[in-house]
């Protein structure tokens, strides 16, 4: 099992970043691919970024790519994104996901989800 706990949301004035991270359990969480997904009040839950389990490859979404960043540090079990250039439809709950293949980023490929942390960017 892999636990996963998000941090690092808040409130931020558009334009400003702010720095989520993931805490992850388990002696095995080198082998996931990790991914960031979101989720508006009545909207569905959307890809947001994705980083194989090497770290080598990345994926983003059009929404966000050039504004964020995915890392991941495999020796402290983290993974991380650098939100720049926040706008107000960023706002939404923060989700930390945990995957076989970054590049497989449906909902149902996912294995391990965190609870979520929210980001409301005020204009």
């Amino acid at each position: 099992q892999v636990q996963l706990v998000e941090s690092g949301g808040g409130l931020v004035q558009a334009g400003g970043s702010l720095r989520l991270s993931c805490a992850a359990s388990g002696r095995t969480f080198s082998m996931y691919a990790m991914a960031w997904f979101r989720q508006a009040p009545g909207k569905e839950r959307d890809f947001i970024a994705s980083i194989t389990w090497n770290g080598r490859s990345t994926y983003y979404s059009d929404s966000v790519k050039g504004r964020f960043t995915i890392s991941r540090d495999n020796a402290k079990n983290t993974v991380s994104m650098q939100m720049d250039s926040l706008k107000p439809e960023d706002t939404a709950v923060y989700y930390c996901a945990a995957g076989r293949r970054a590049d497989m980023v449906g909902l149902s490929d996912m294995i391990y989800w965190g609870k979520g942390t929210l980001v409301t960017v005020s204009s």
